[in-house]
């Protein structure tokens, strides 16, 4: 598992950490049950602050992506298998939006309508 981050980006590092570990998720990297590295590993190895994995991790967790026990480290949850299956819904959606001359924007503004 490689964690990217870019400290010049405007995004928090704990959202850029989850972030990256949501797309090894969708990309079928990562499967329920994975572990994840100790979240020291990981600050020492992207030289950032460890609290700043924990609050990763803690928001991969509020989004049931993760499953944490104290001993036990970080676990994909069985809940995050799905996400694989629905990103491959979500490119075929793309894919038909562009085909019929949908923009990736009015894509987007569709589907906020849609969830509100």
């Amino acid at each position: 598992m490689l964690i990217r981050i870019d400290a010049d980006s405007a995004t928090a590092i704990f959202d850029q950490v989850a972030a990256s570990v949501r797309s090894d998720i969708v990309a079928g990297r990562l499967v329920p049950g994975d572990r994840l590295p100790p979240a020291r590993e990981v600050a020492a190895a992207l030289d950032i602050n460890v609290h700043t994995v924990l609050r990763a991790y803690q928001q991969l967790r509020d989004e049931s992506l993760l499953d944490l026990r104290r001993g036990r480290g970080a676990m994909i949850s069985a809940s995050a298998a799905p996400l694989a299956d629905l990103a491959q819904d979500i490119r075929a959606l793309v894919a038909r939006a562009a085909a019929i001359g949908v923009s990736p924007a009015t894509l987007a503004s569709l589907v906020k309508e849609t969830s509100a």
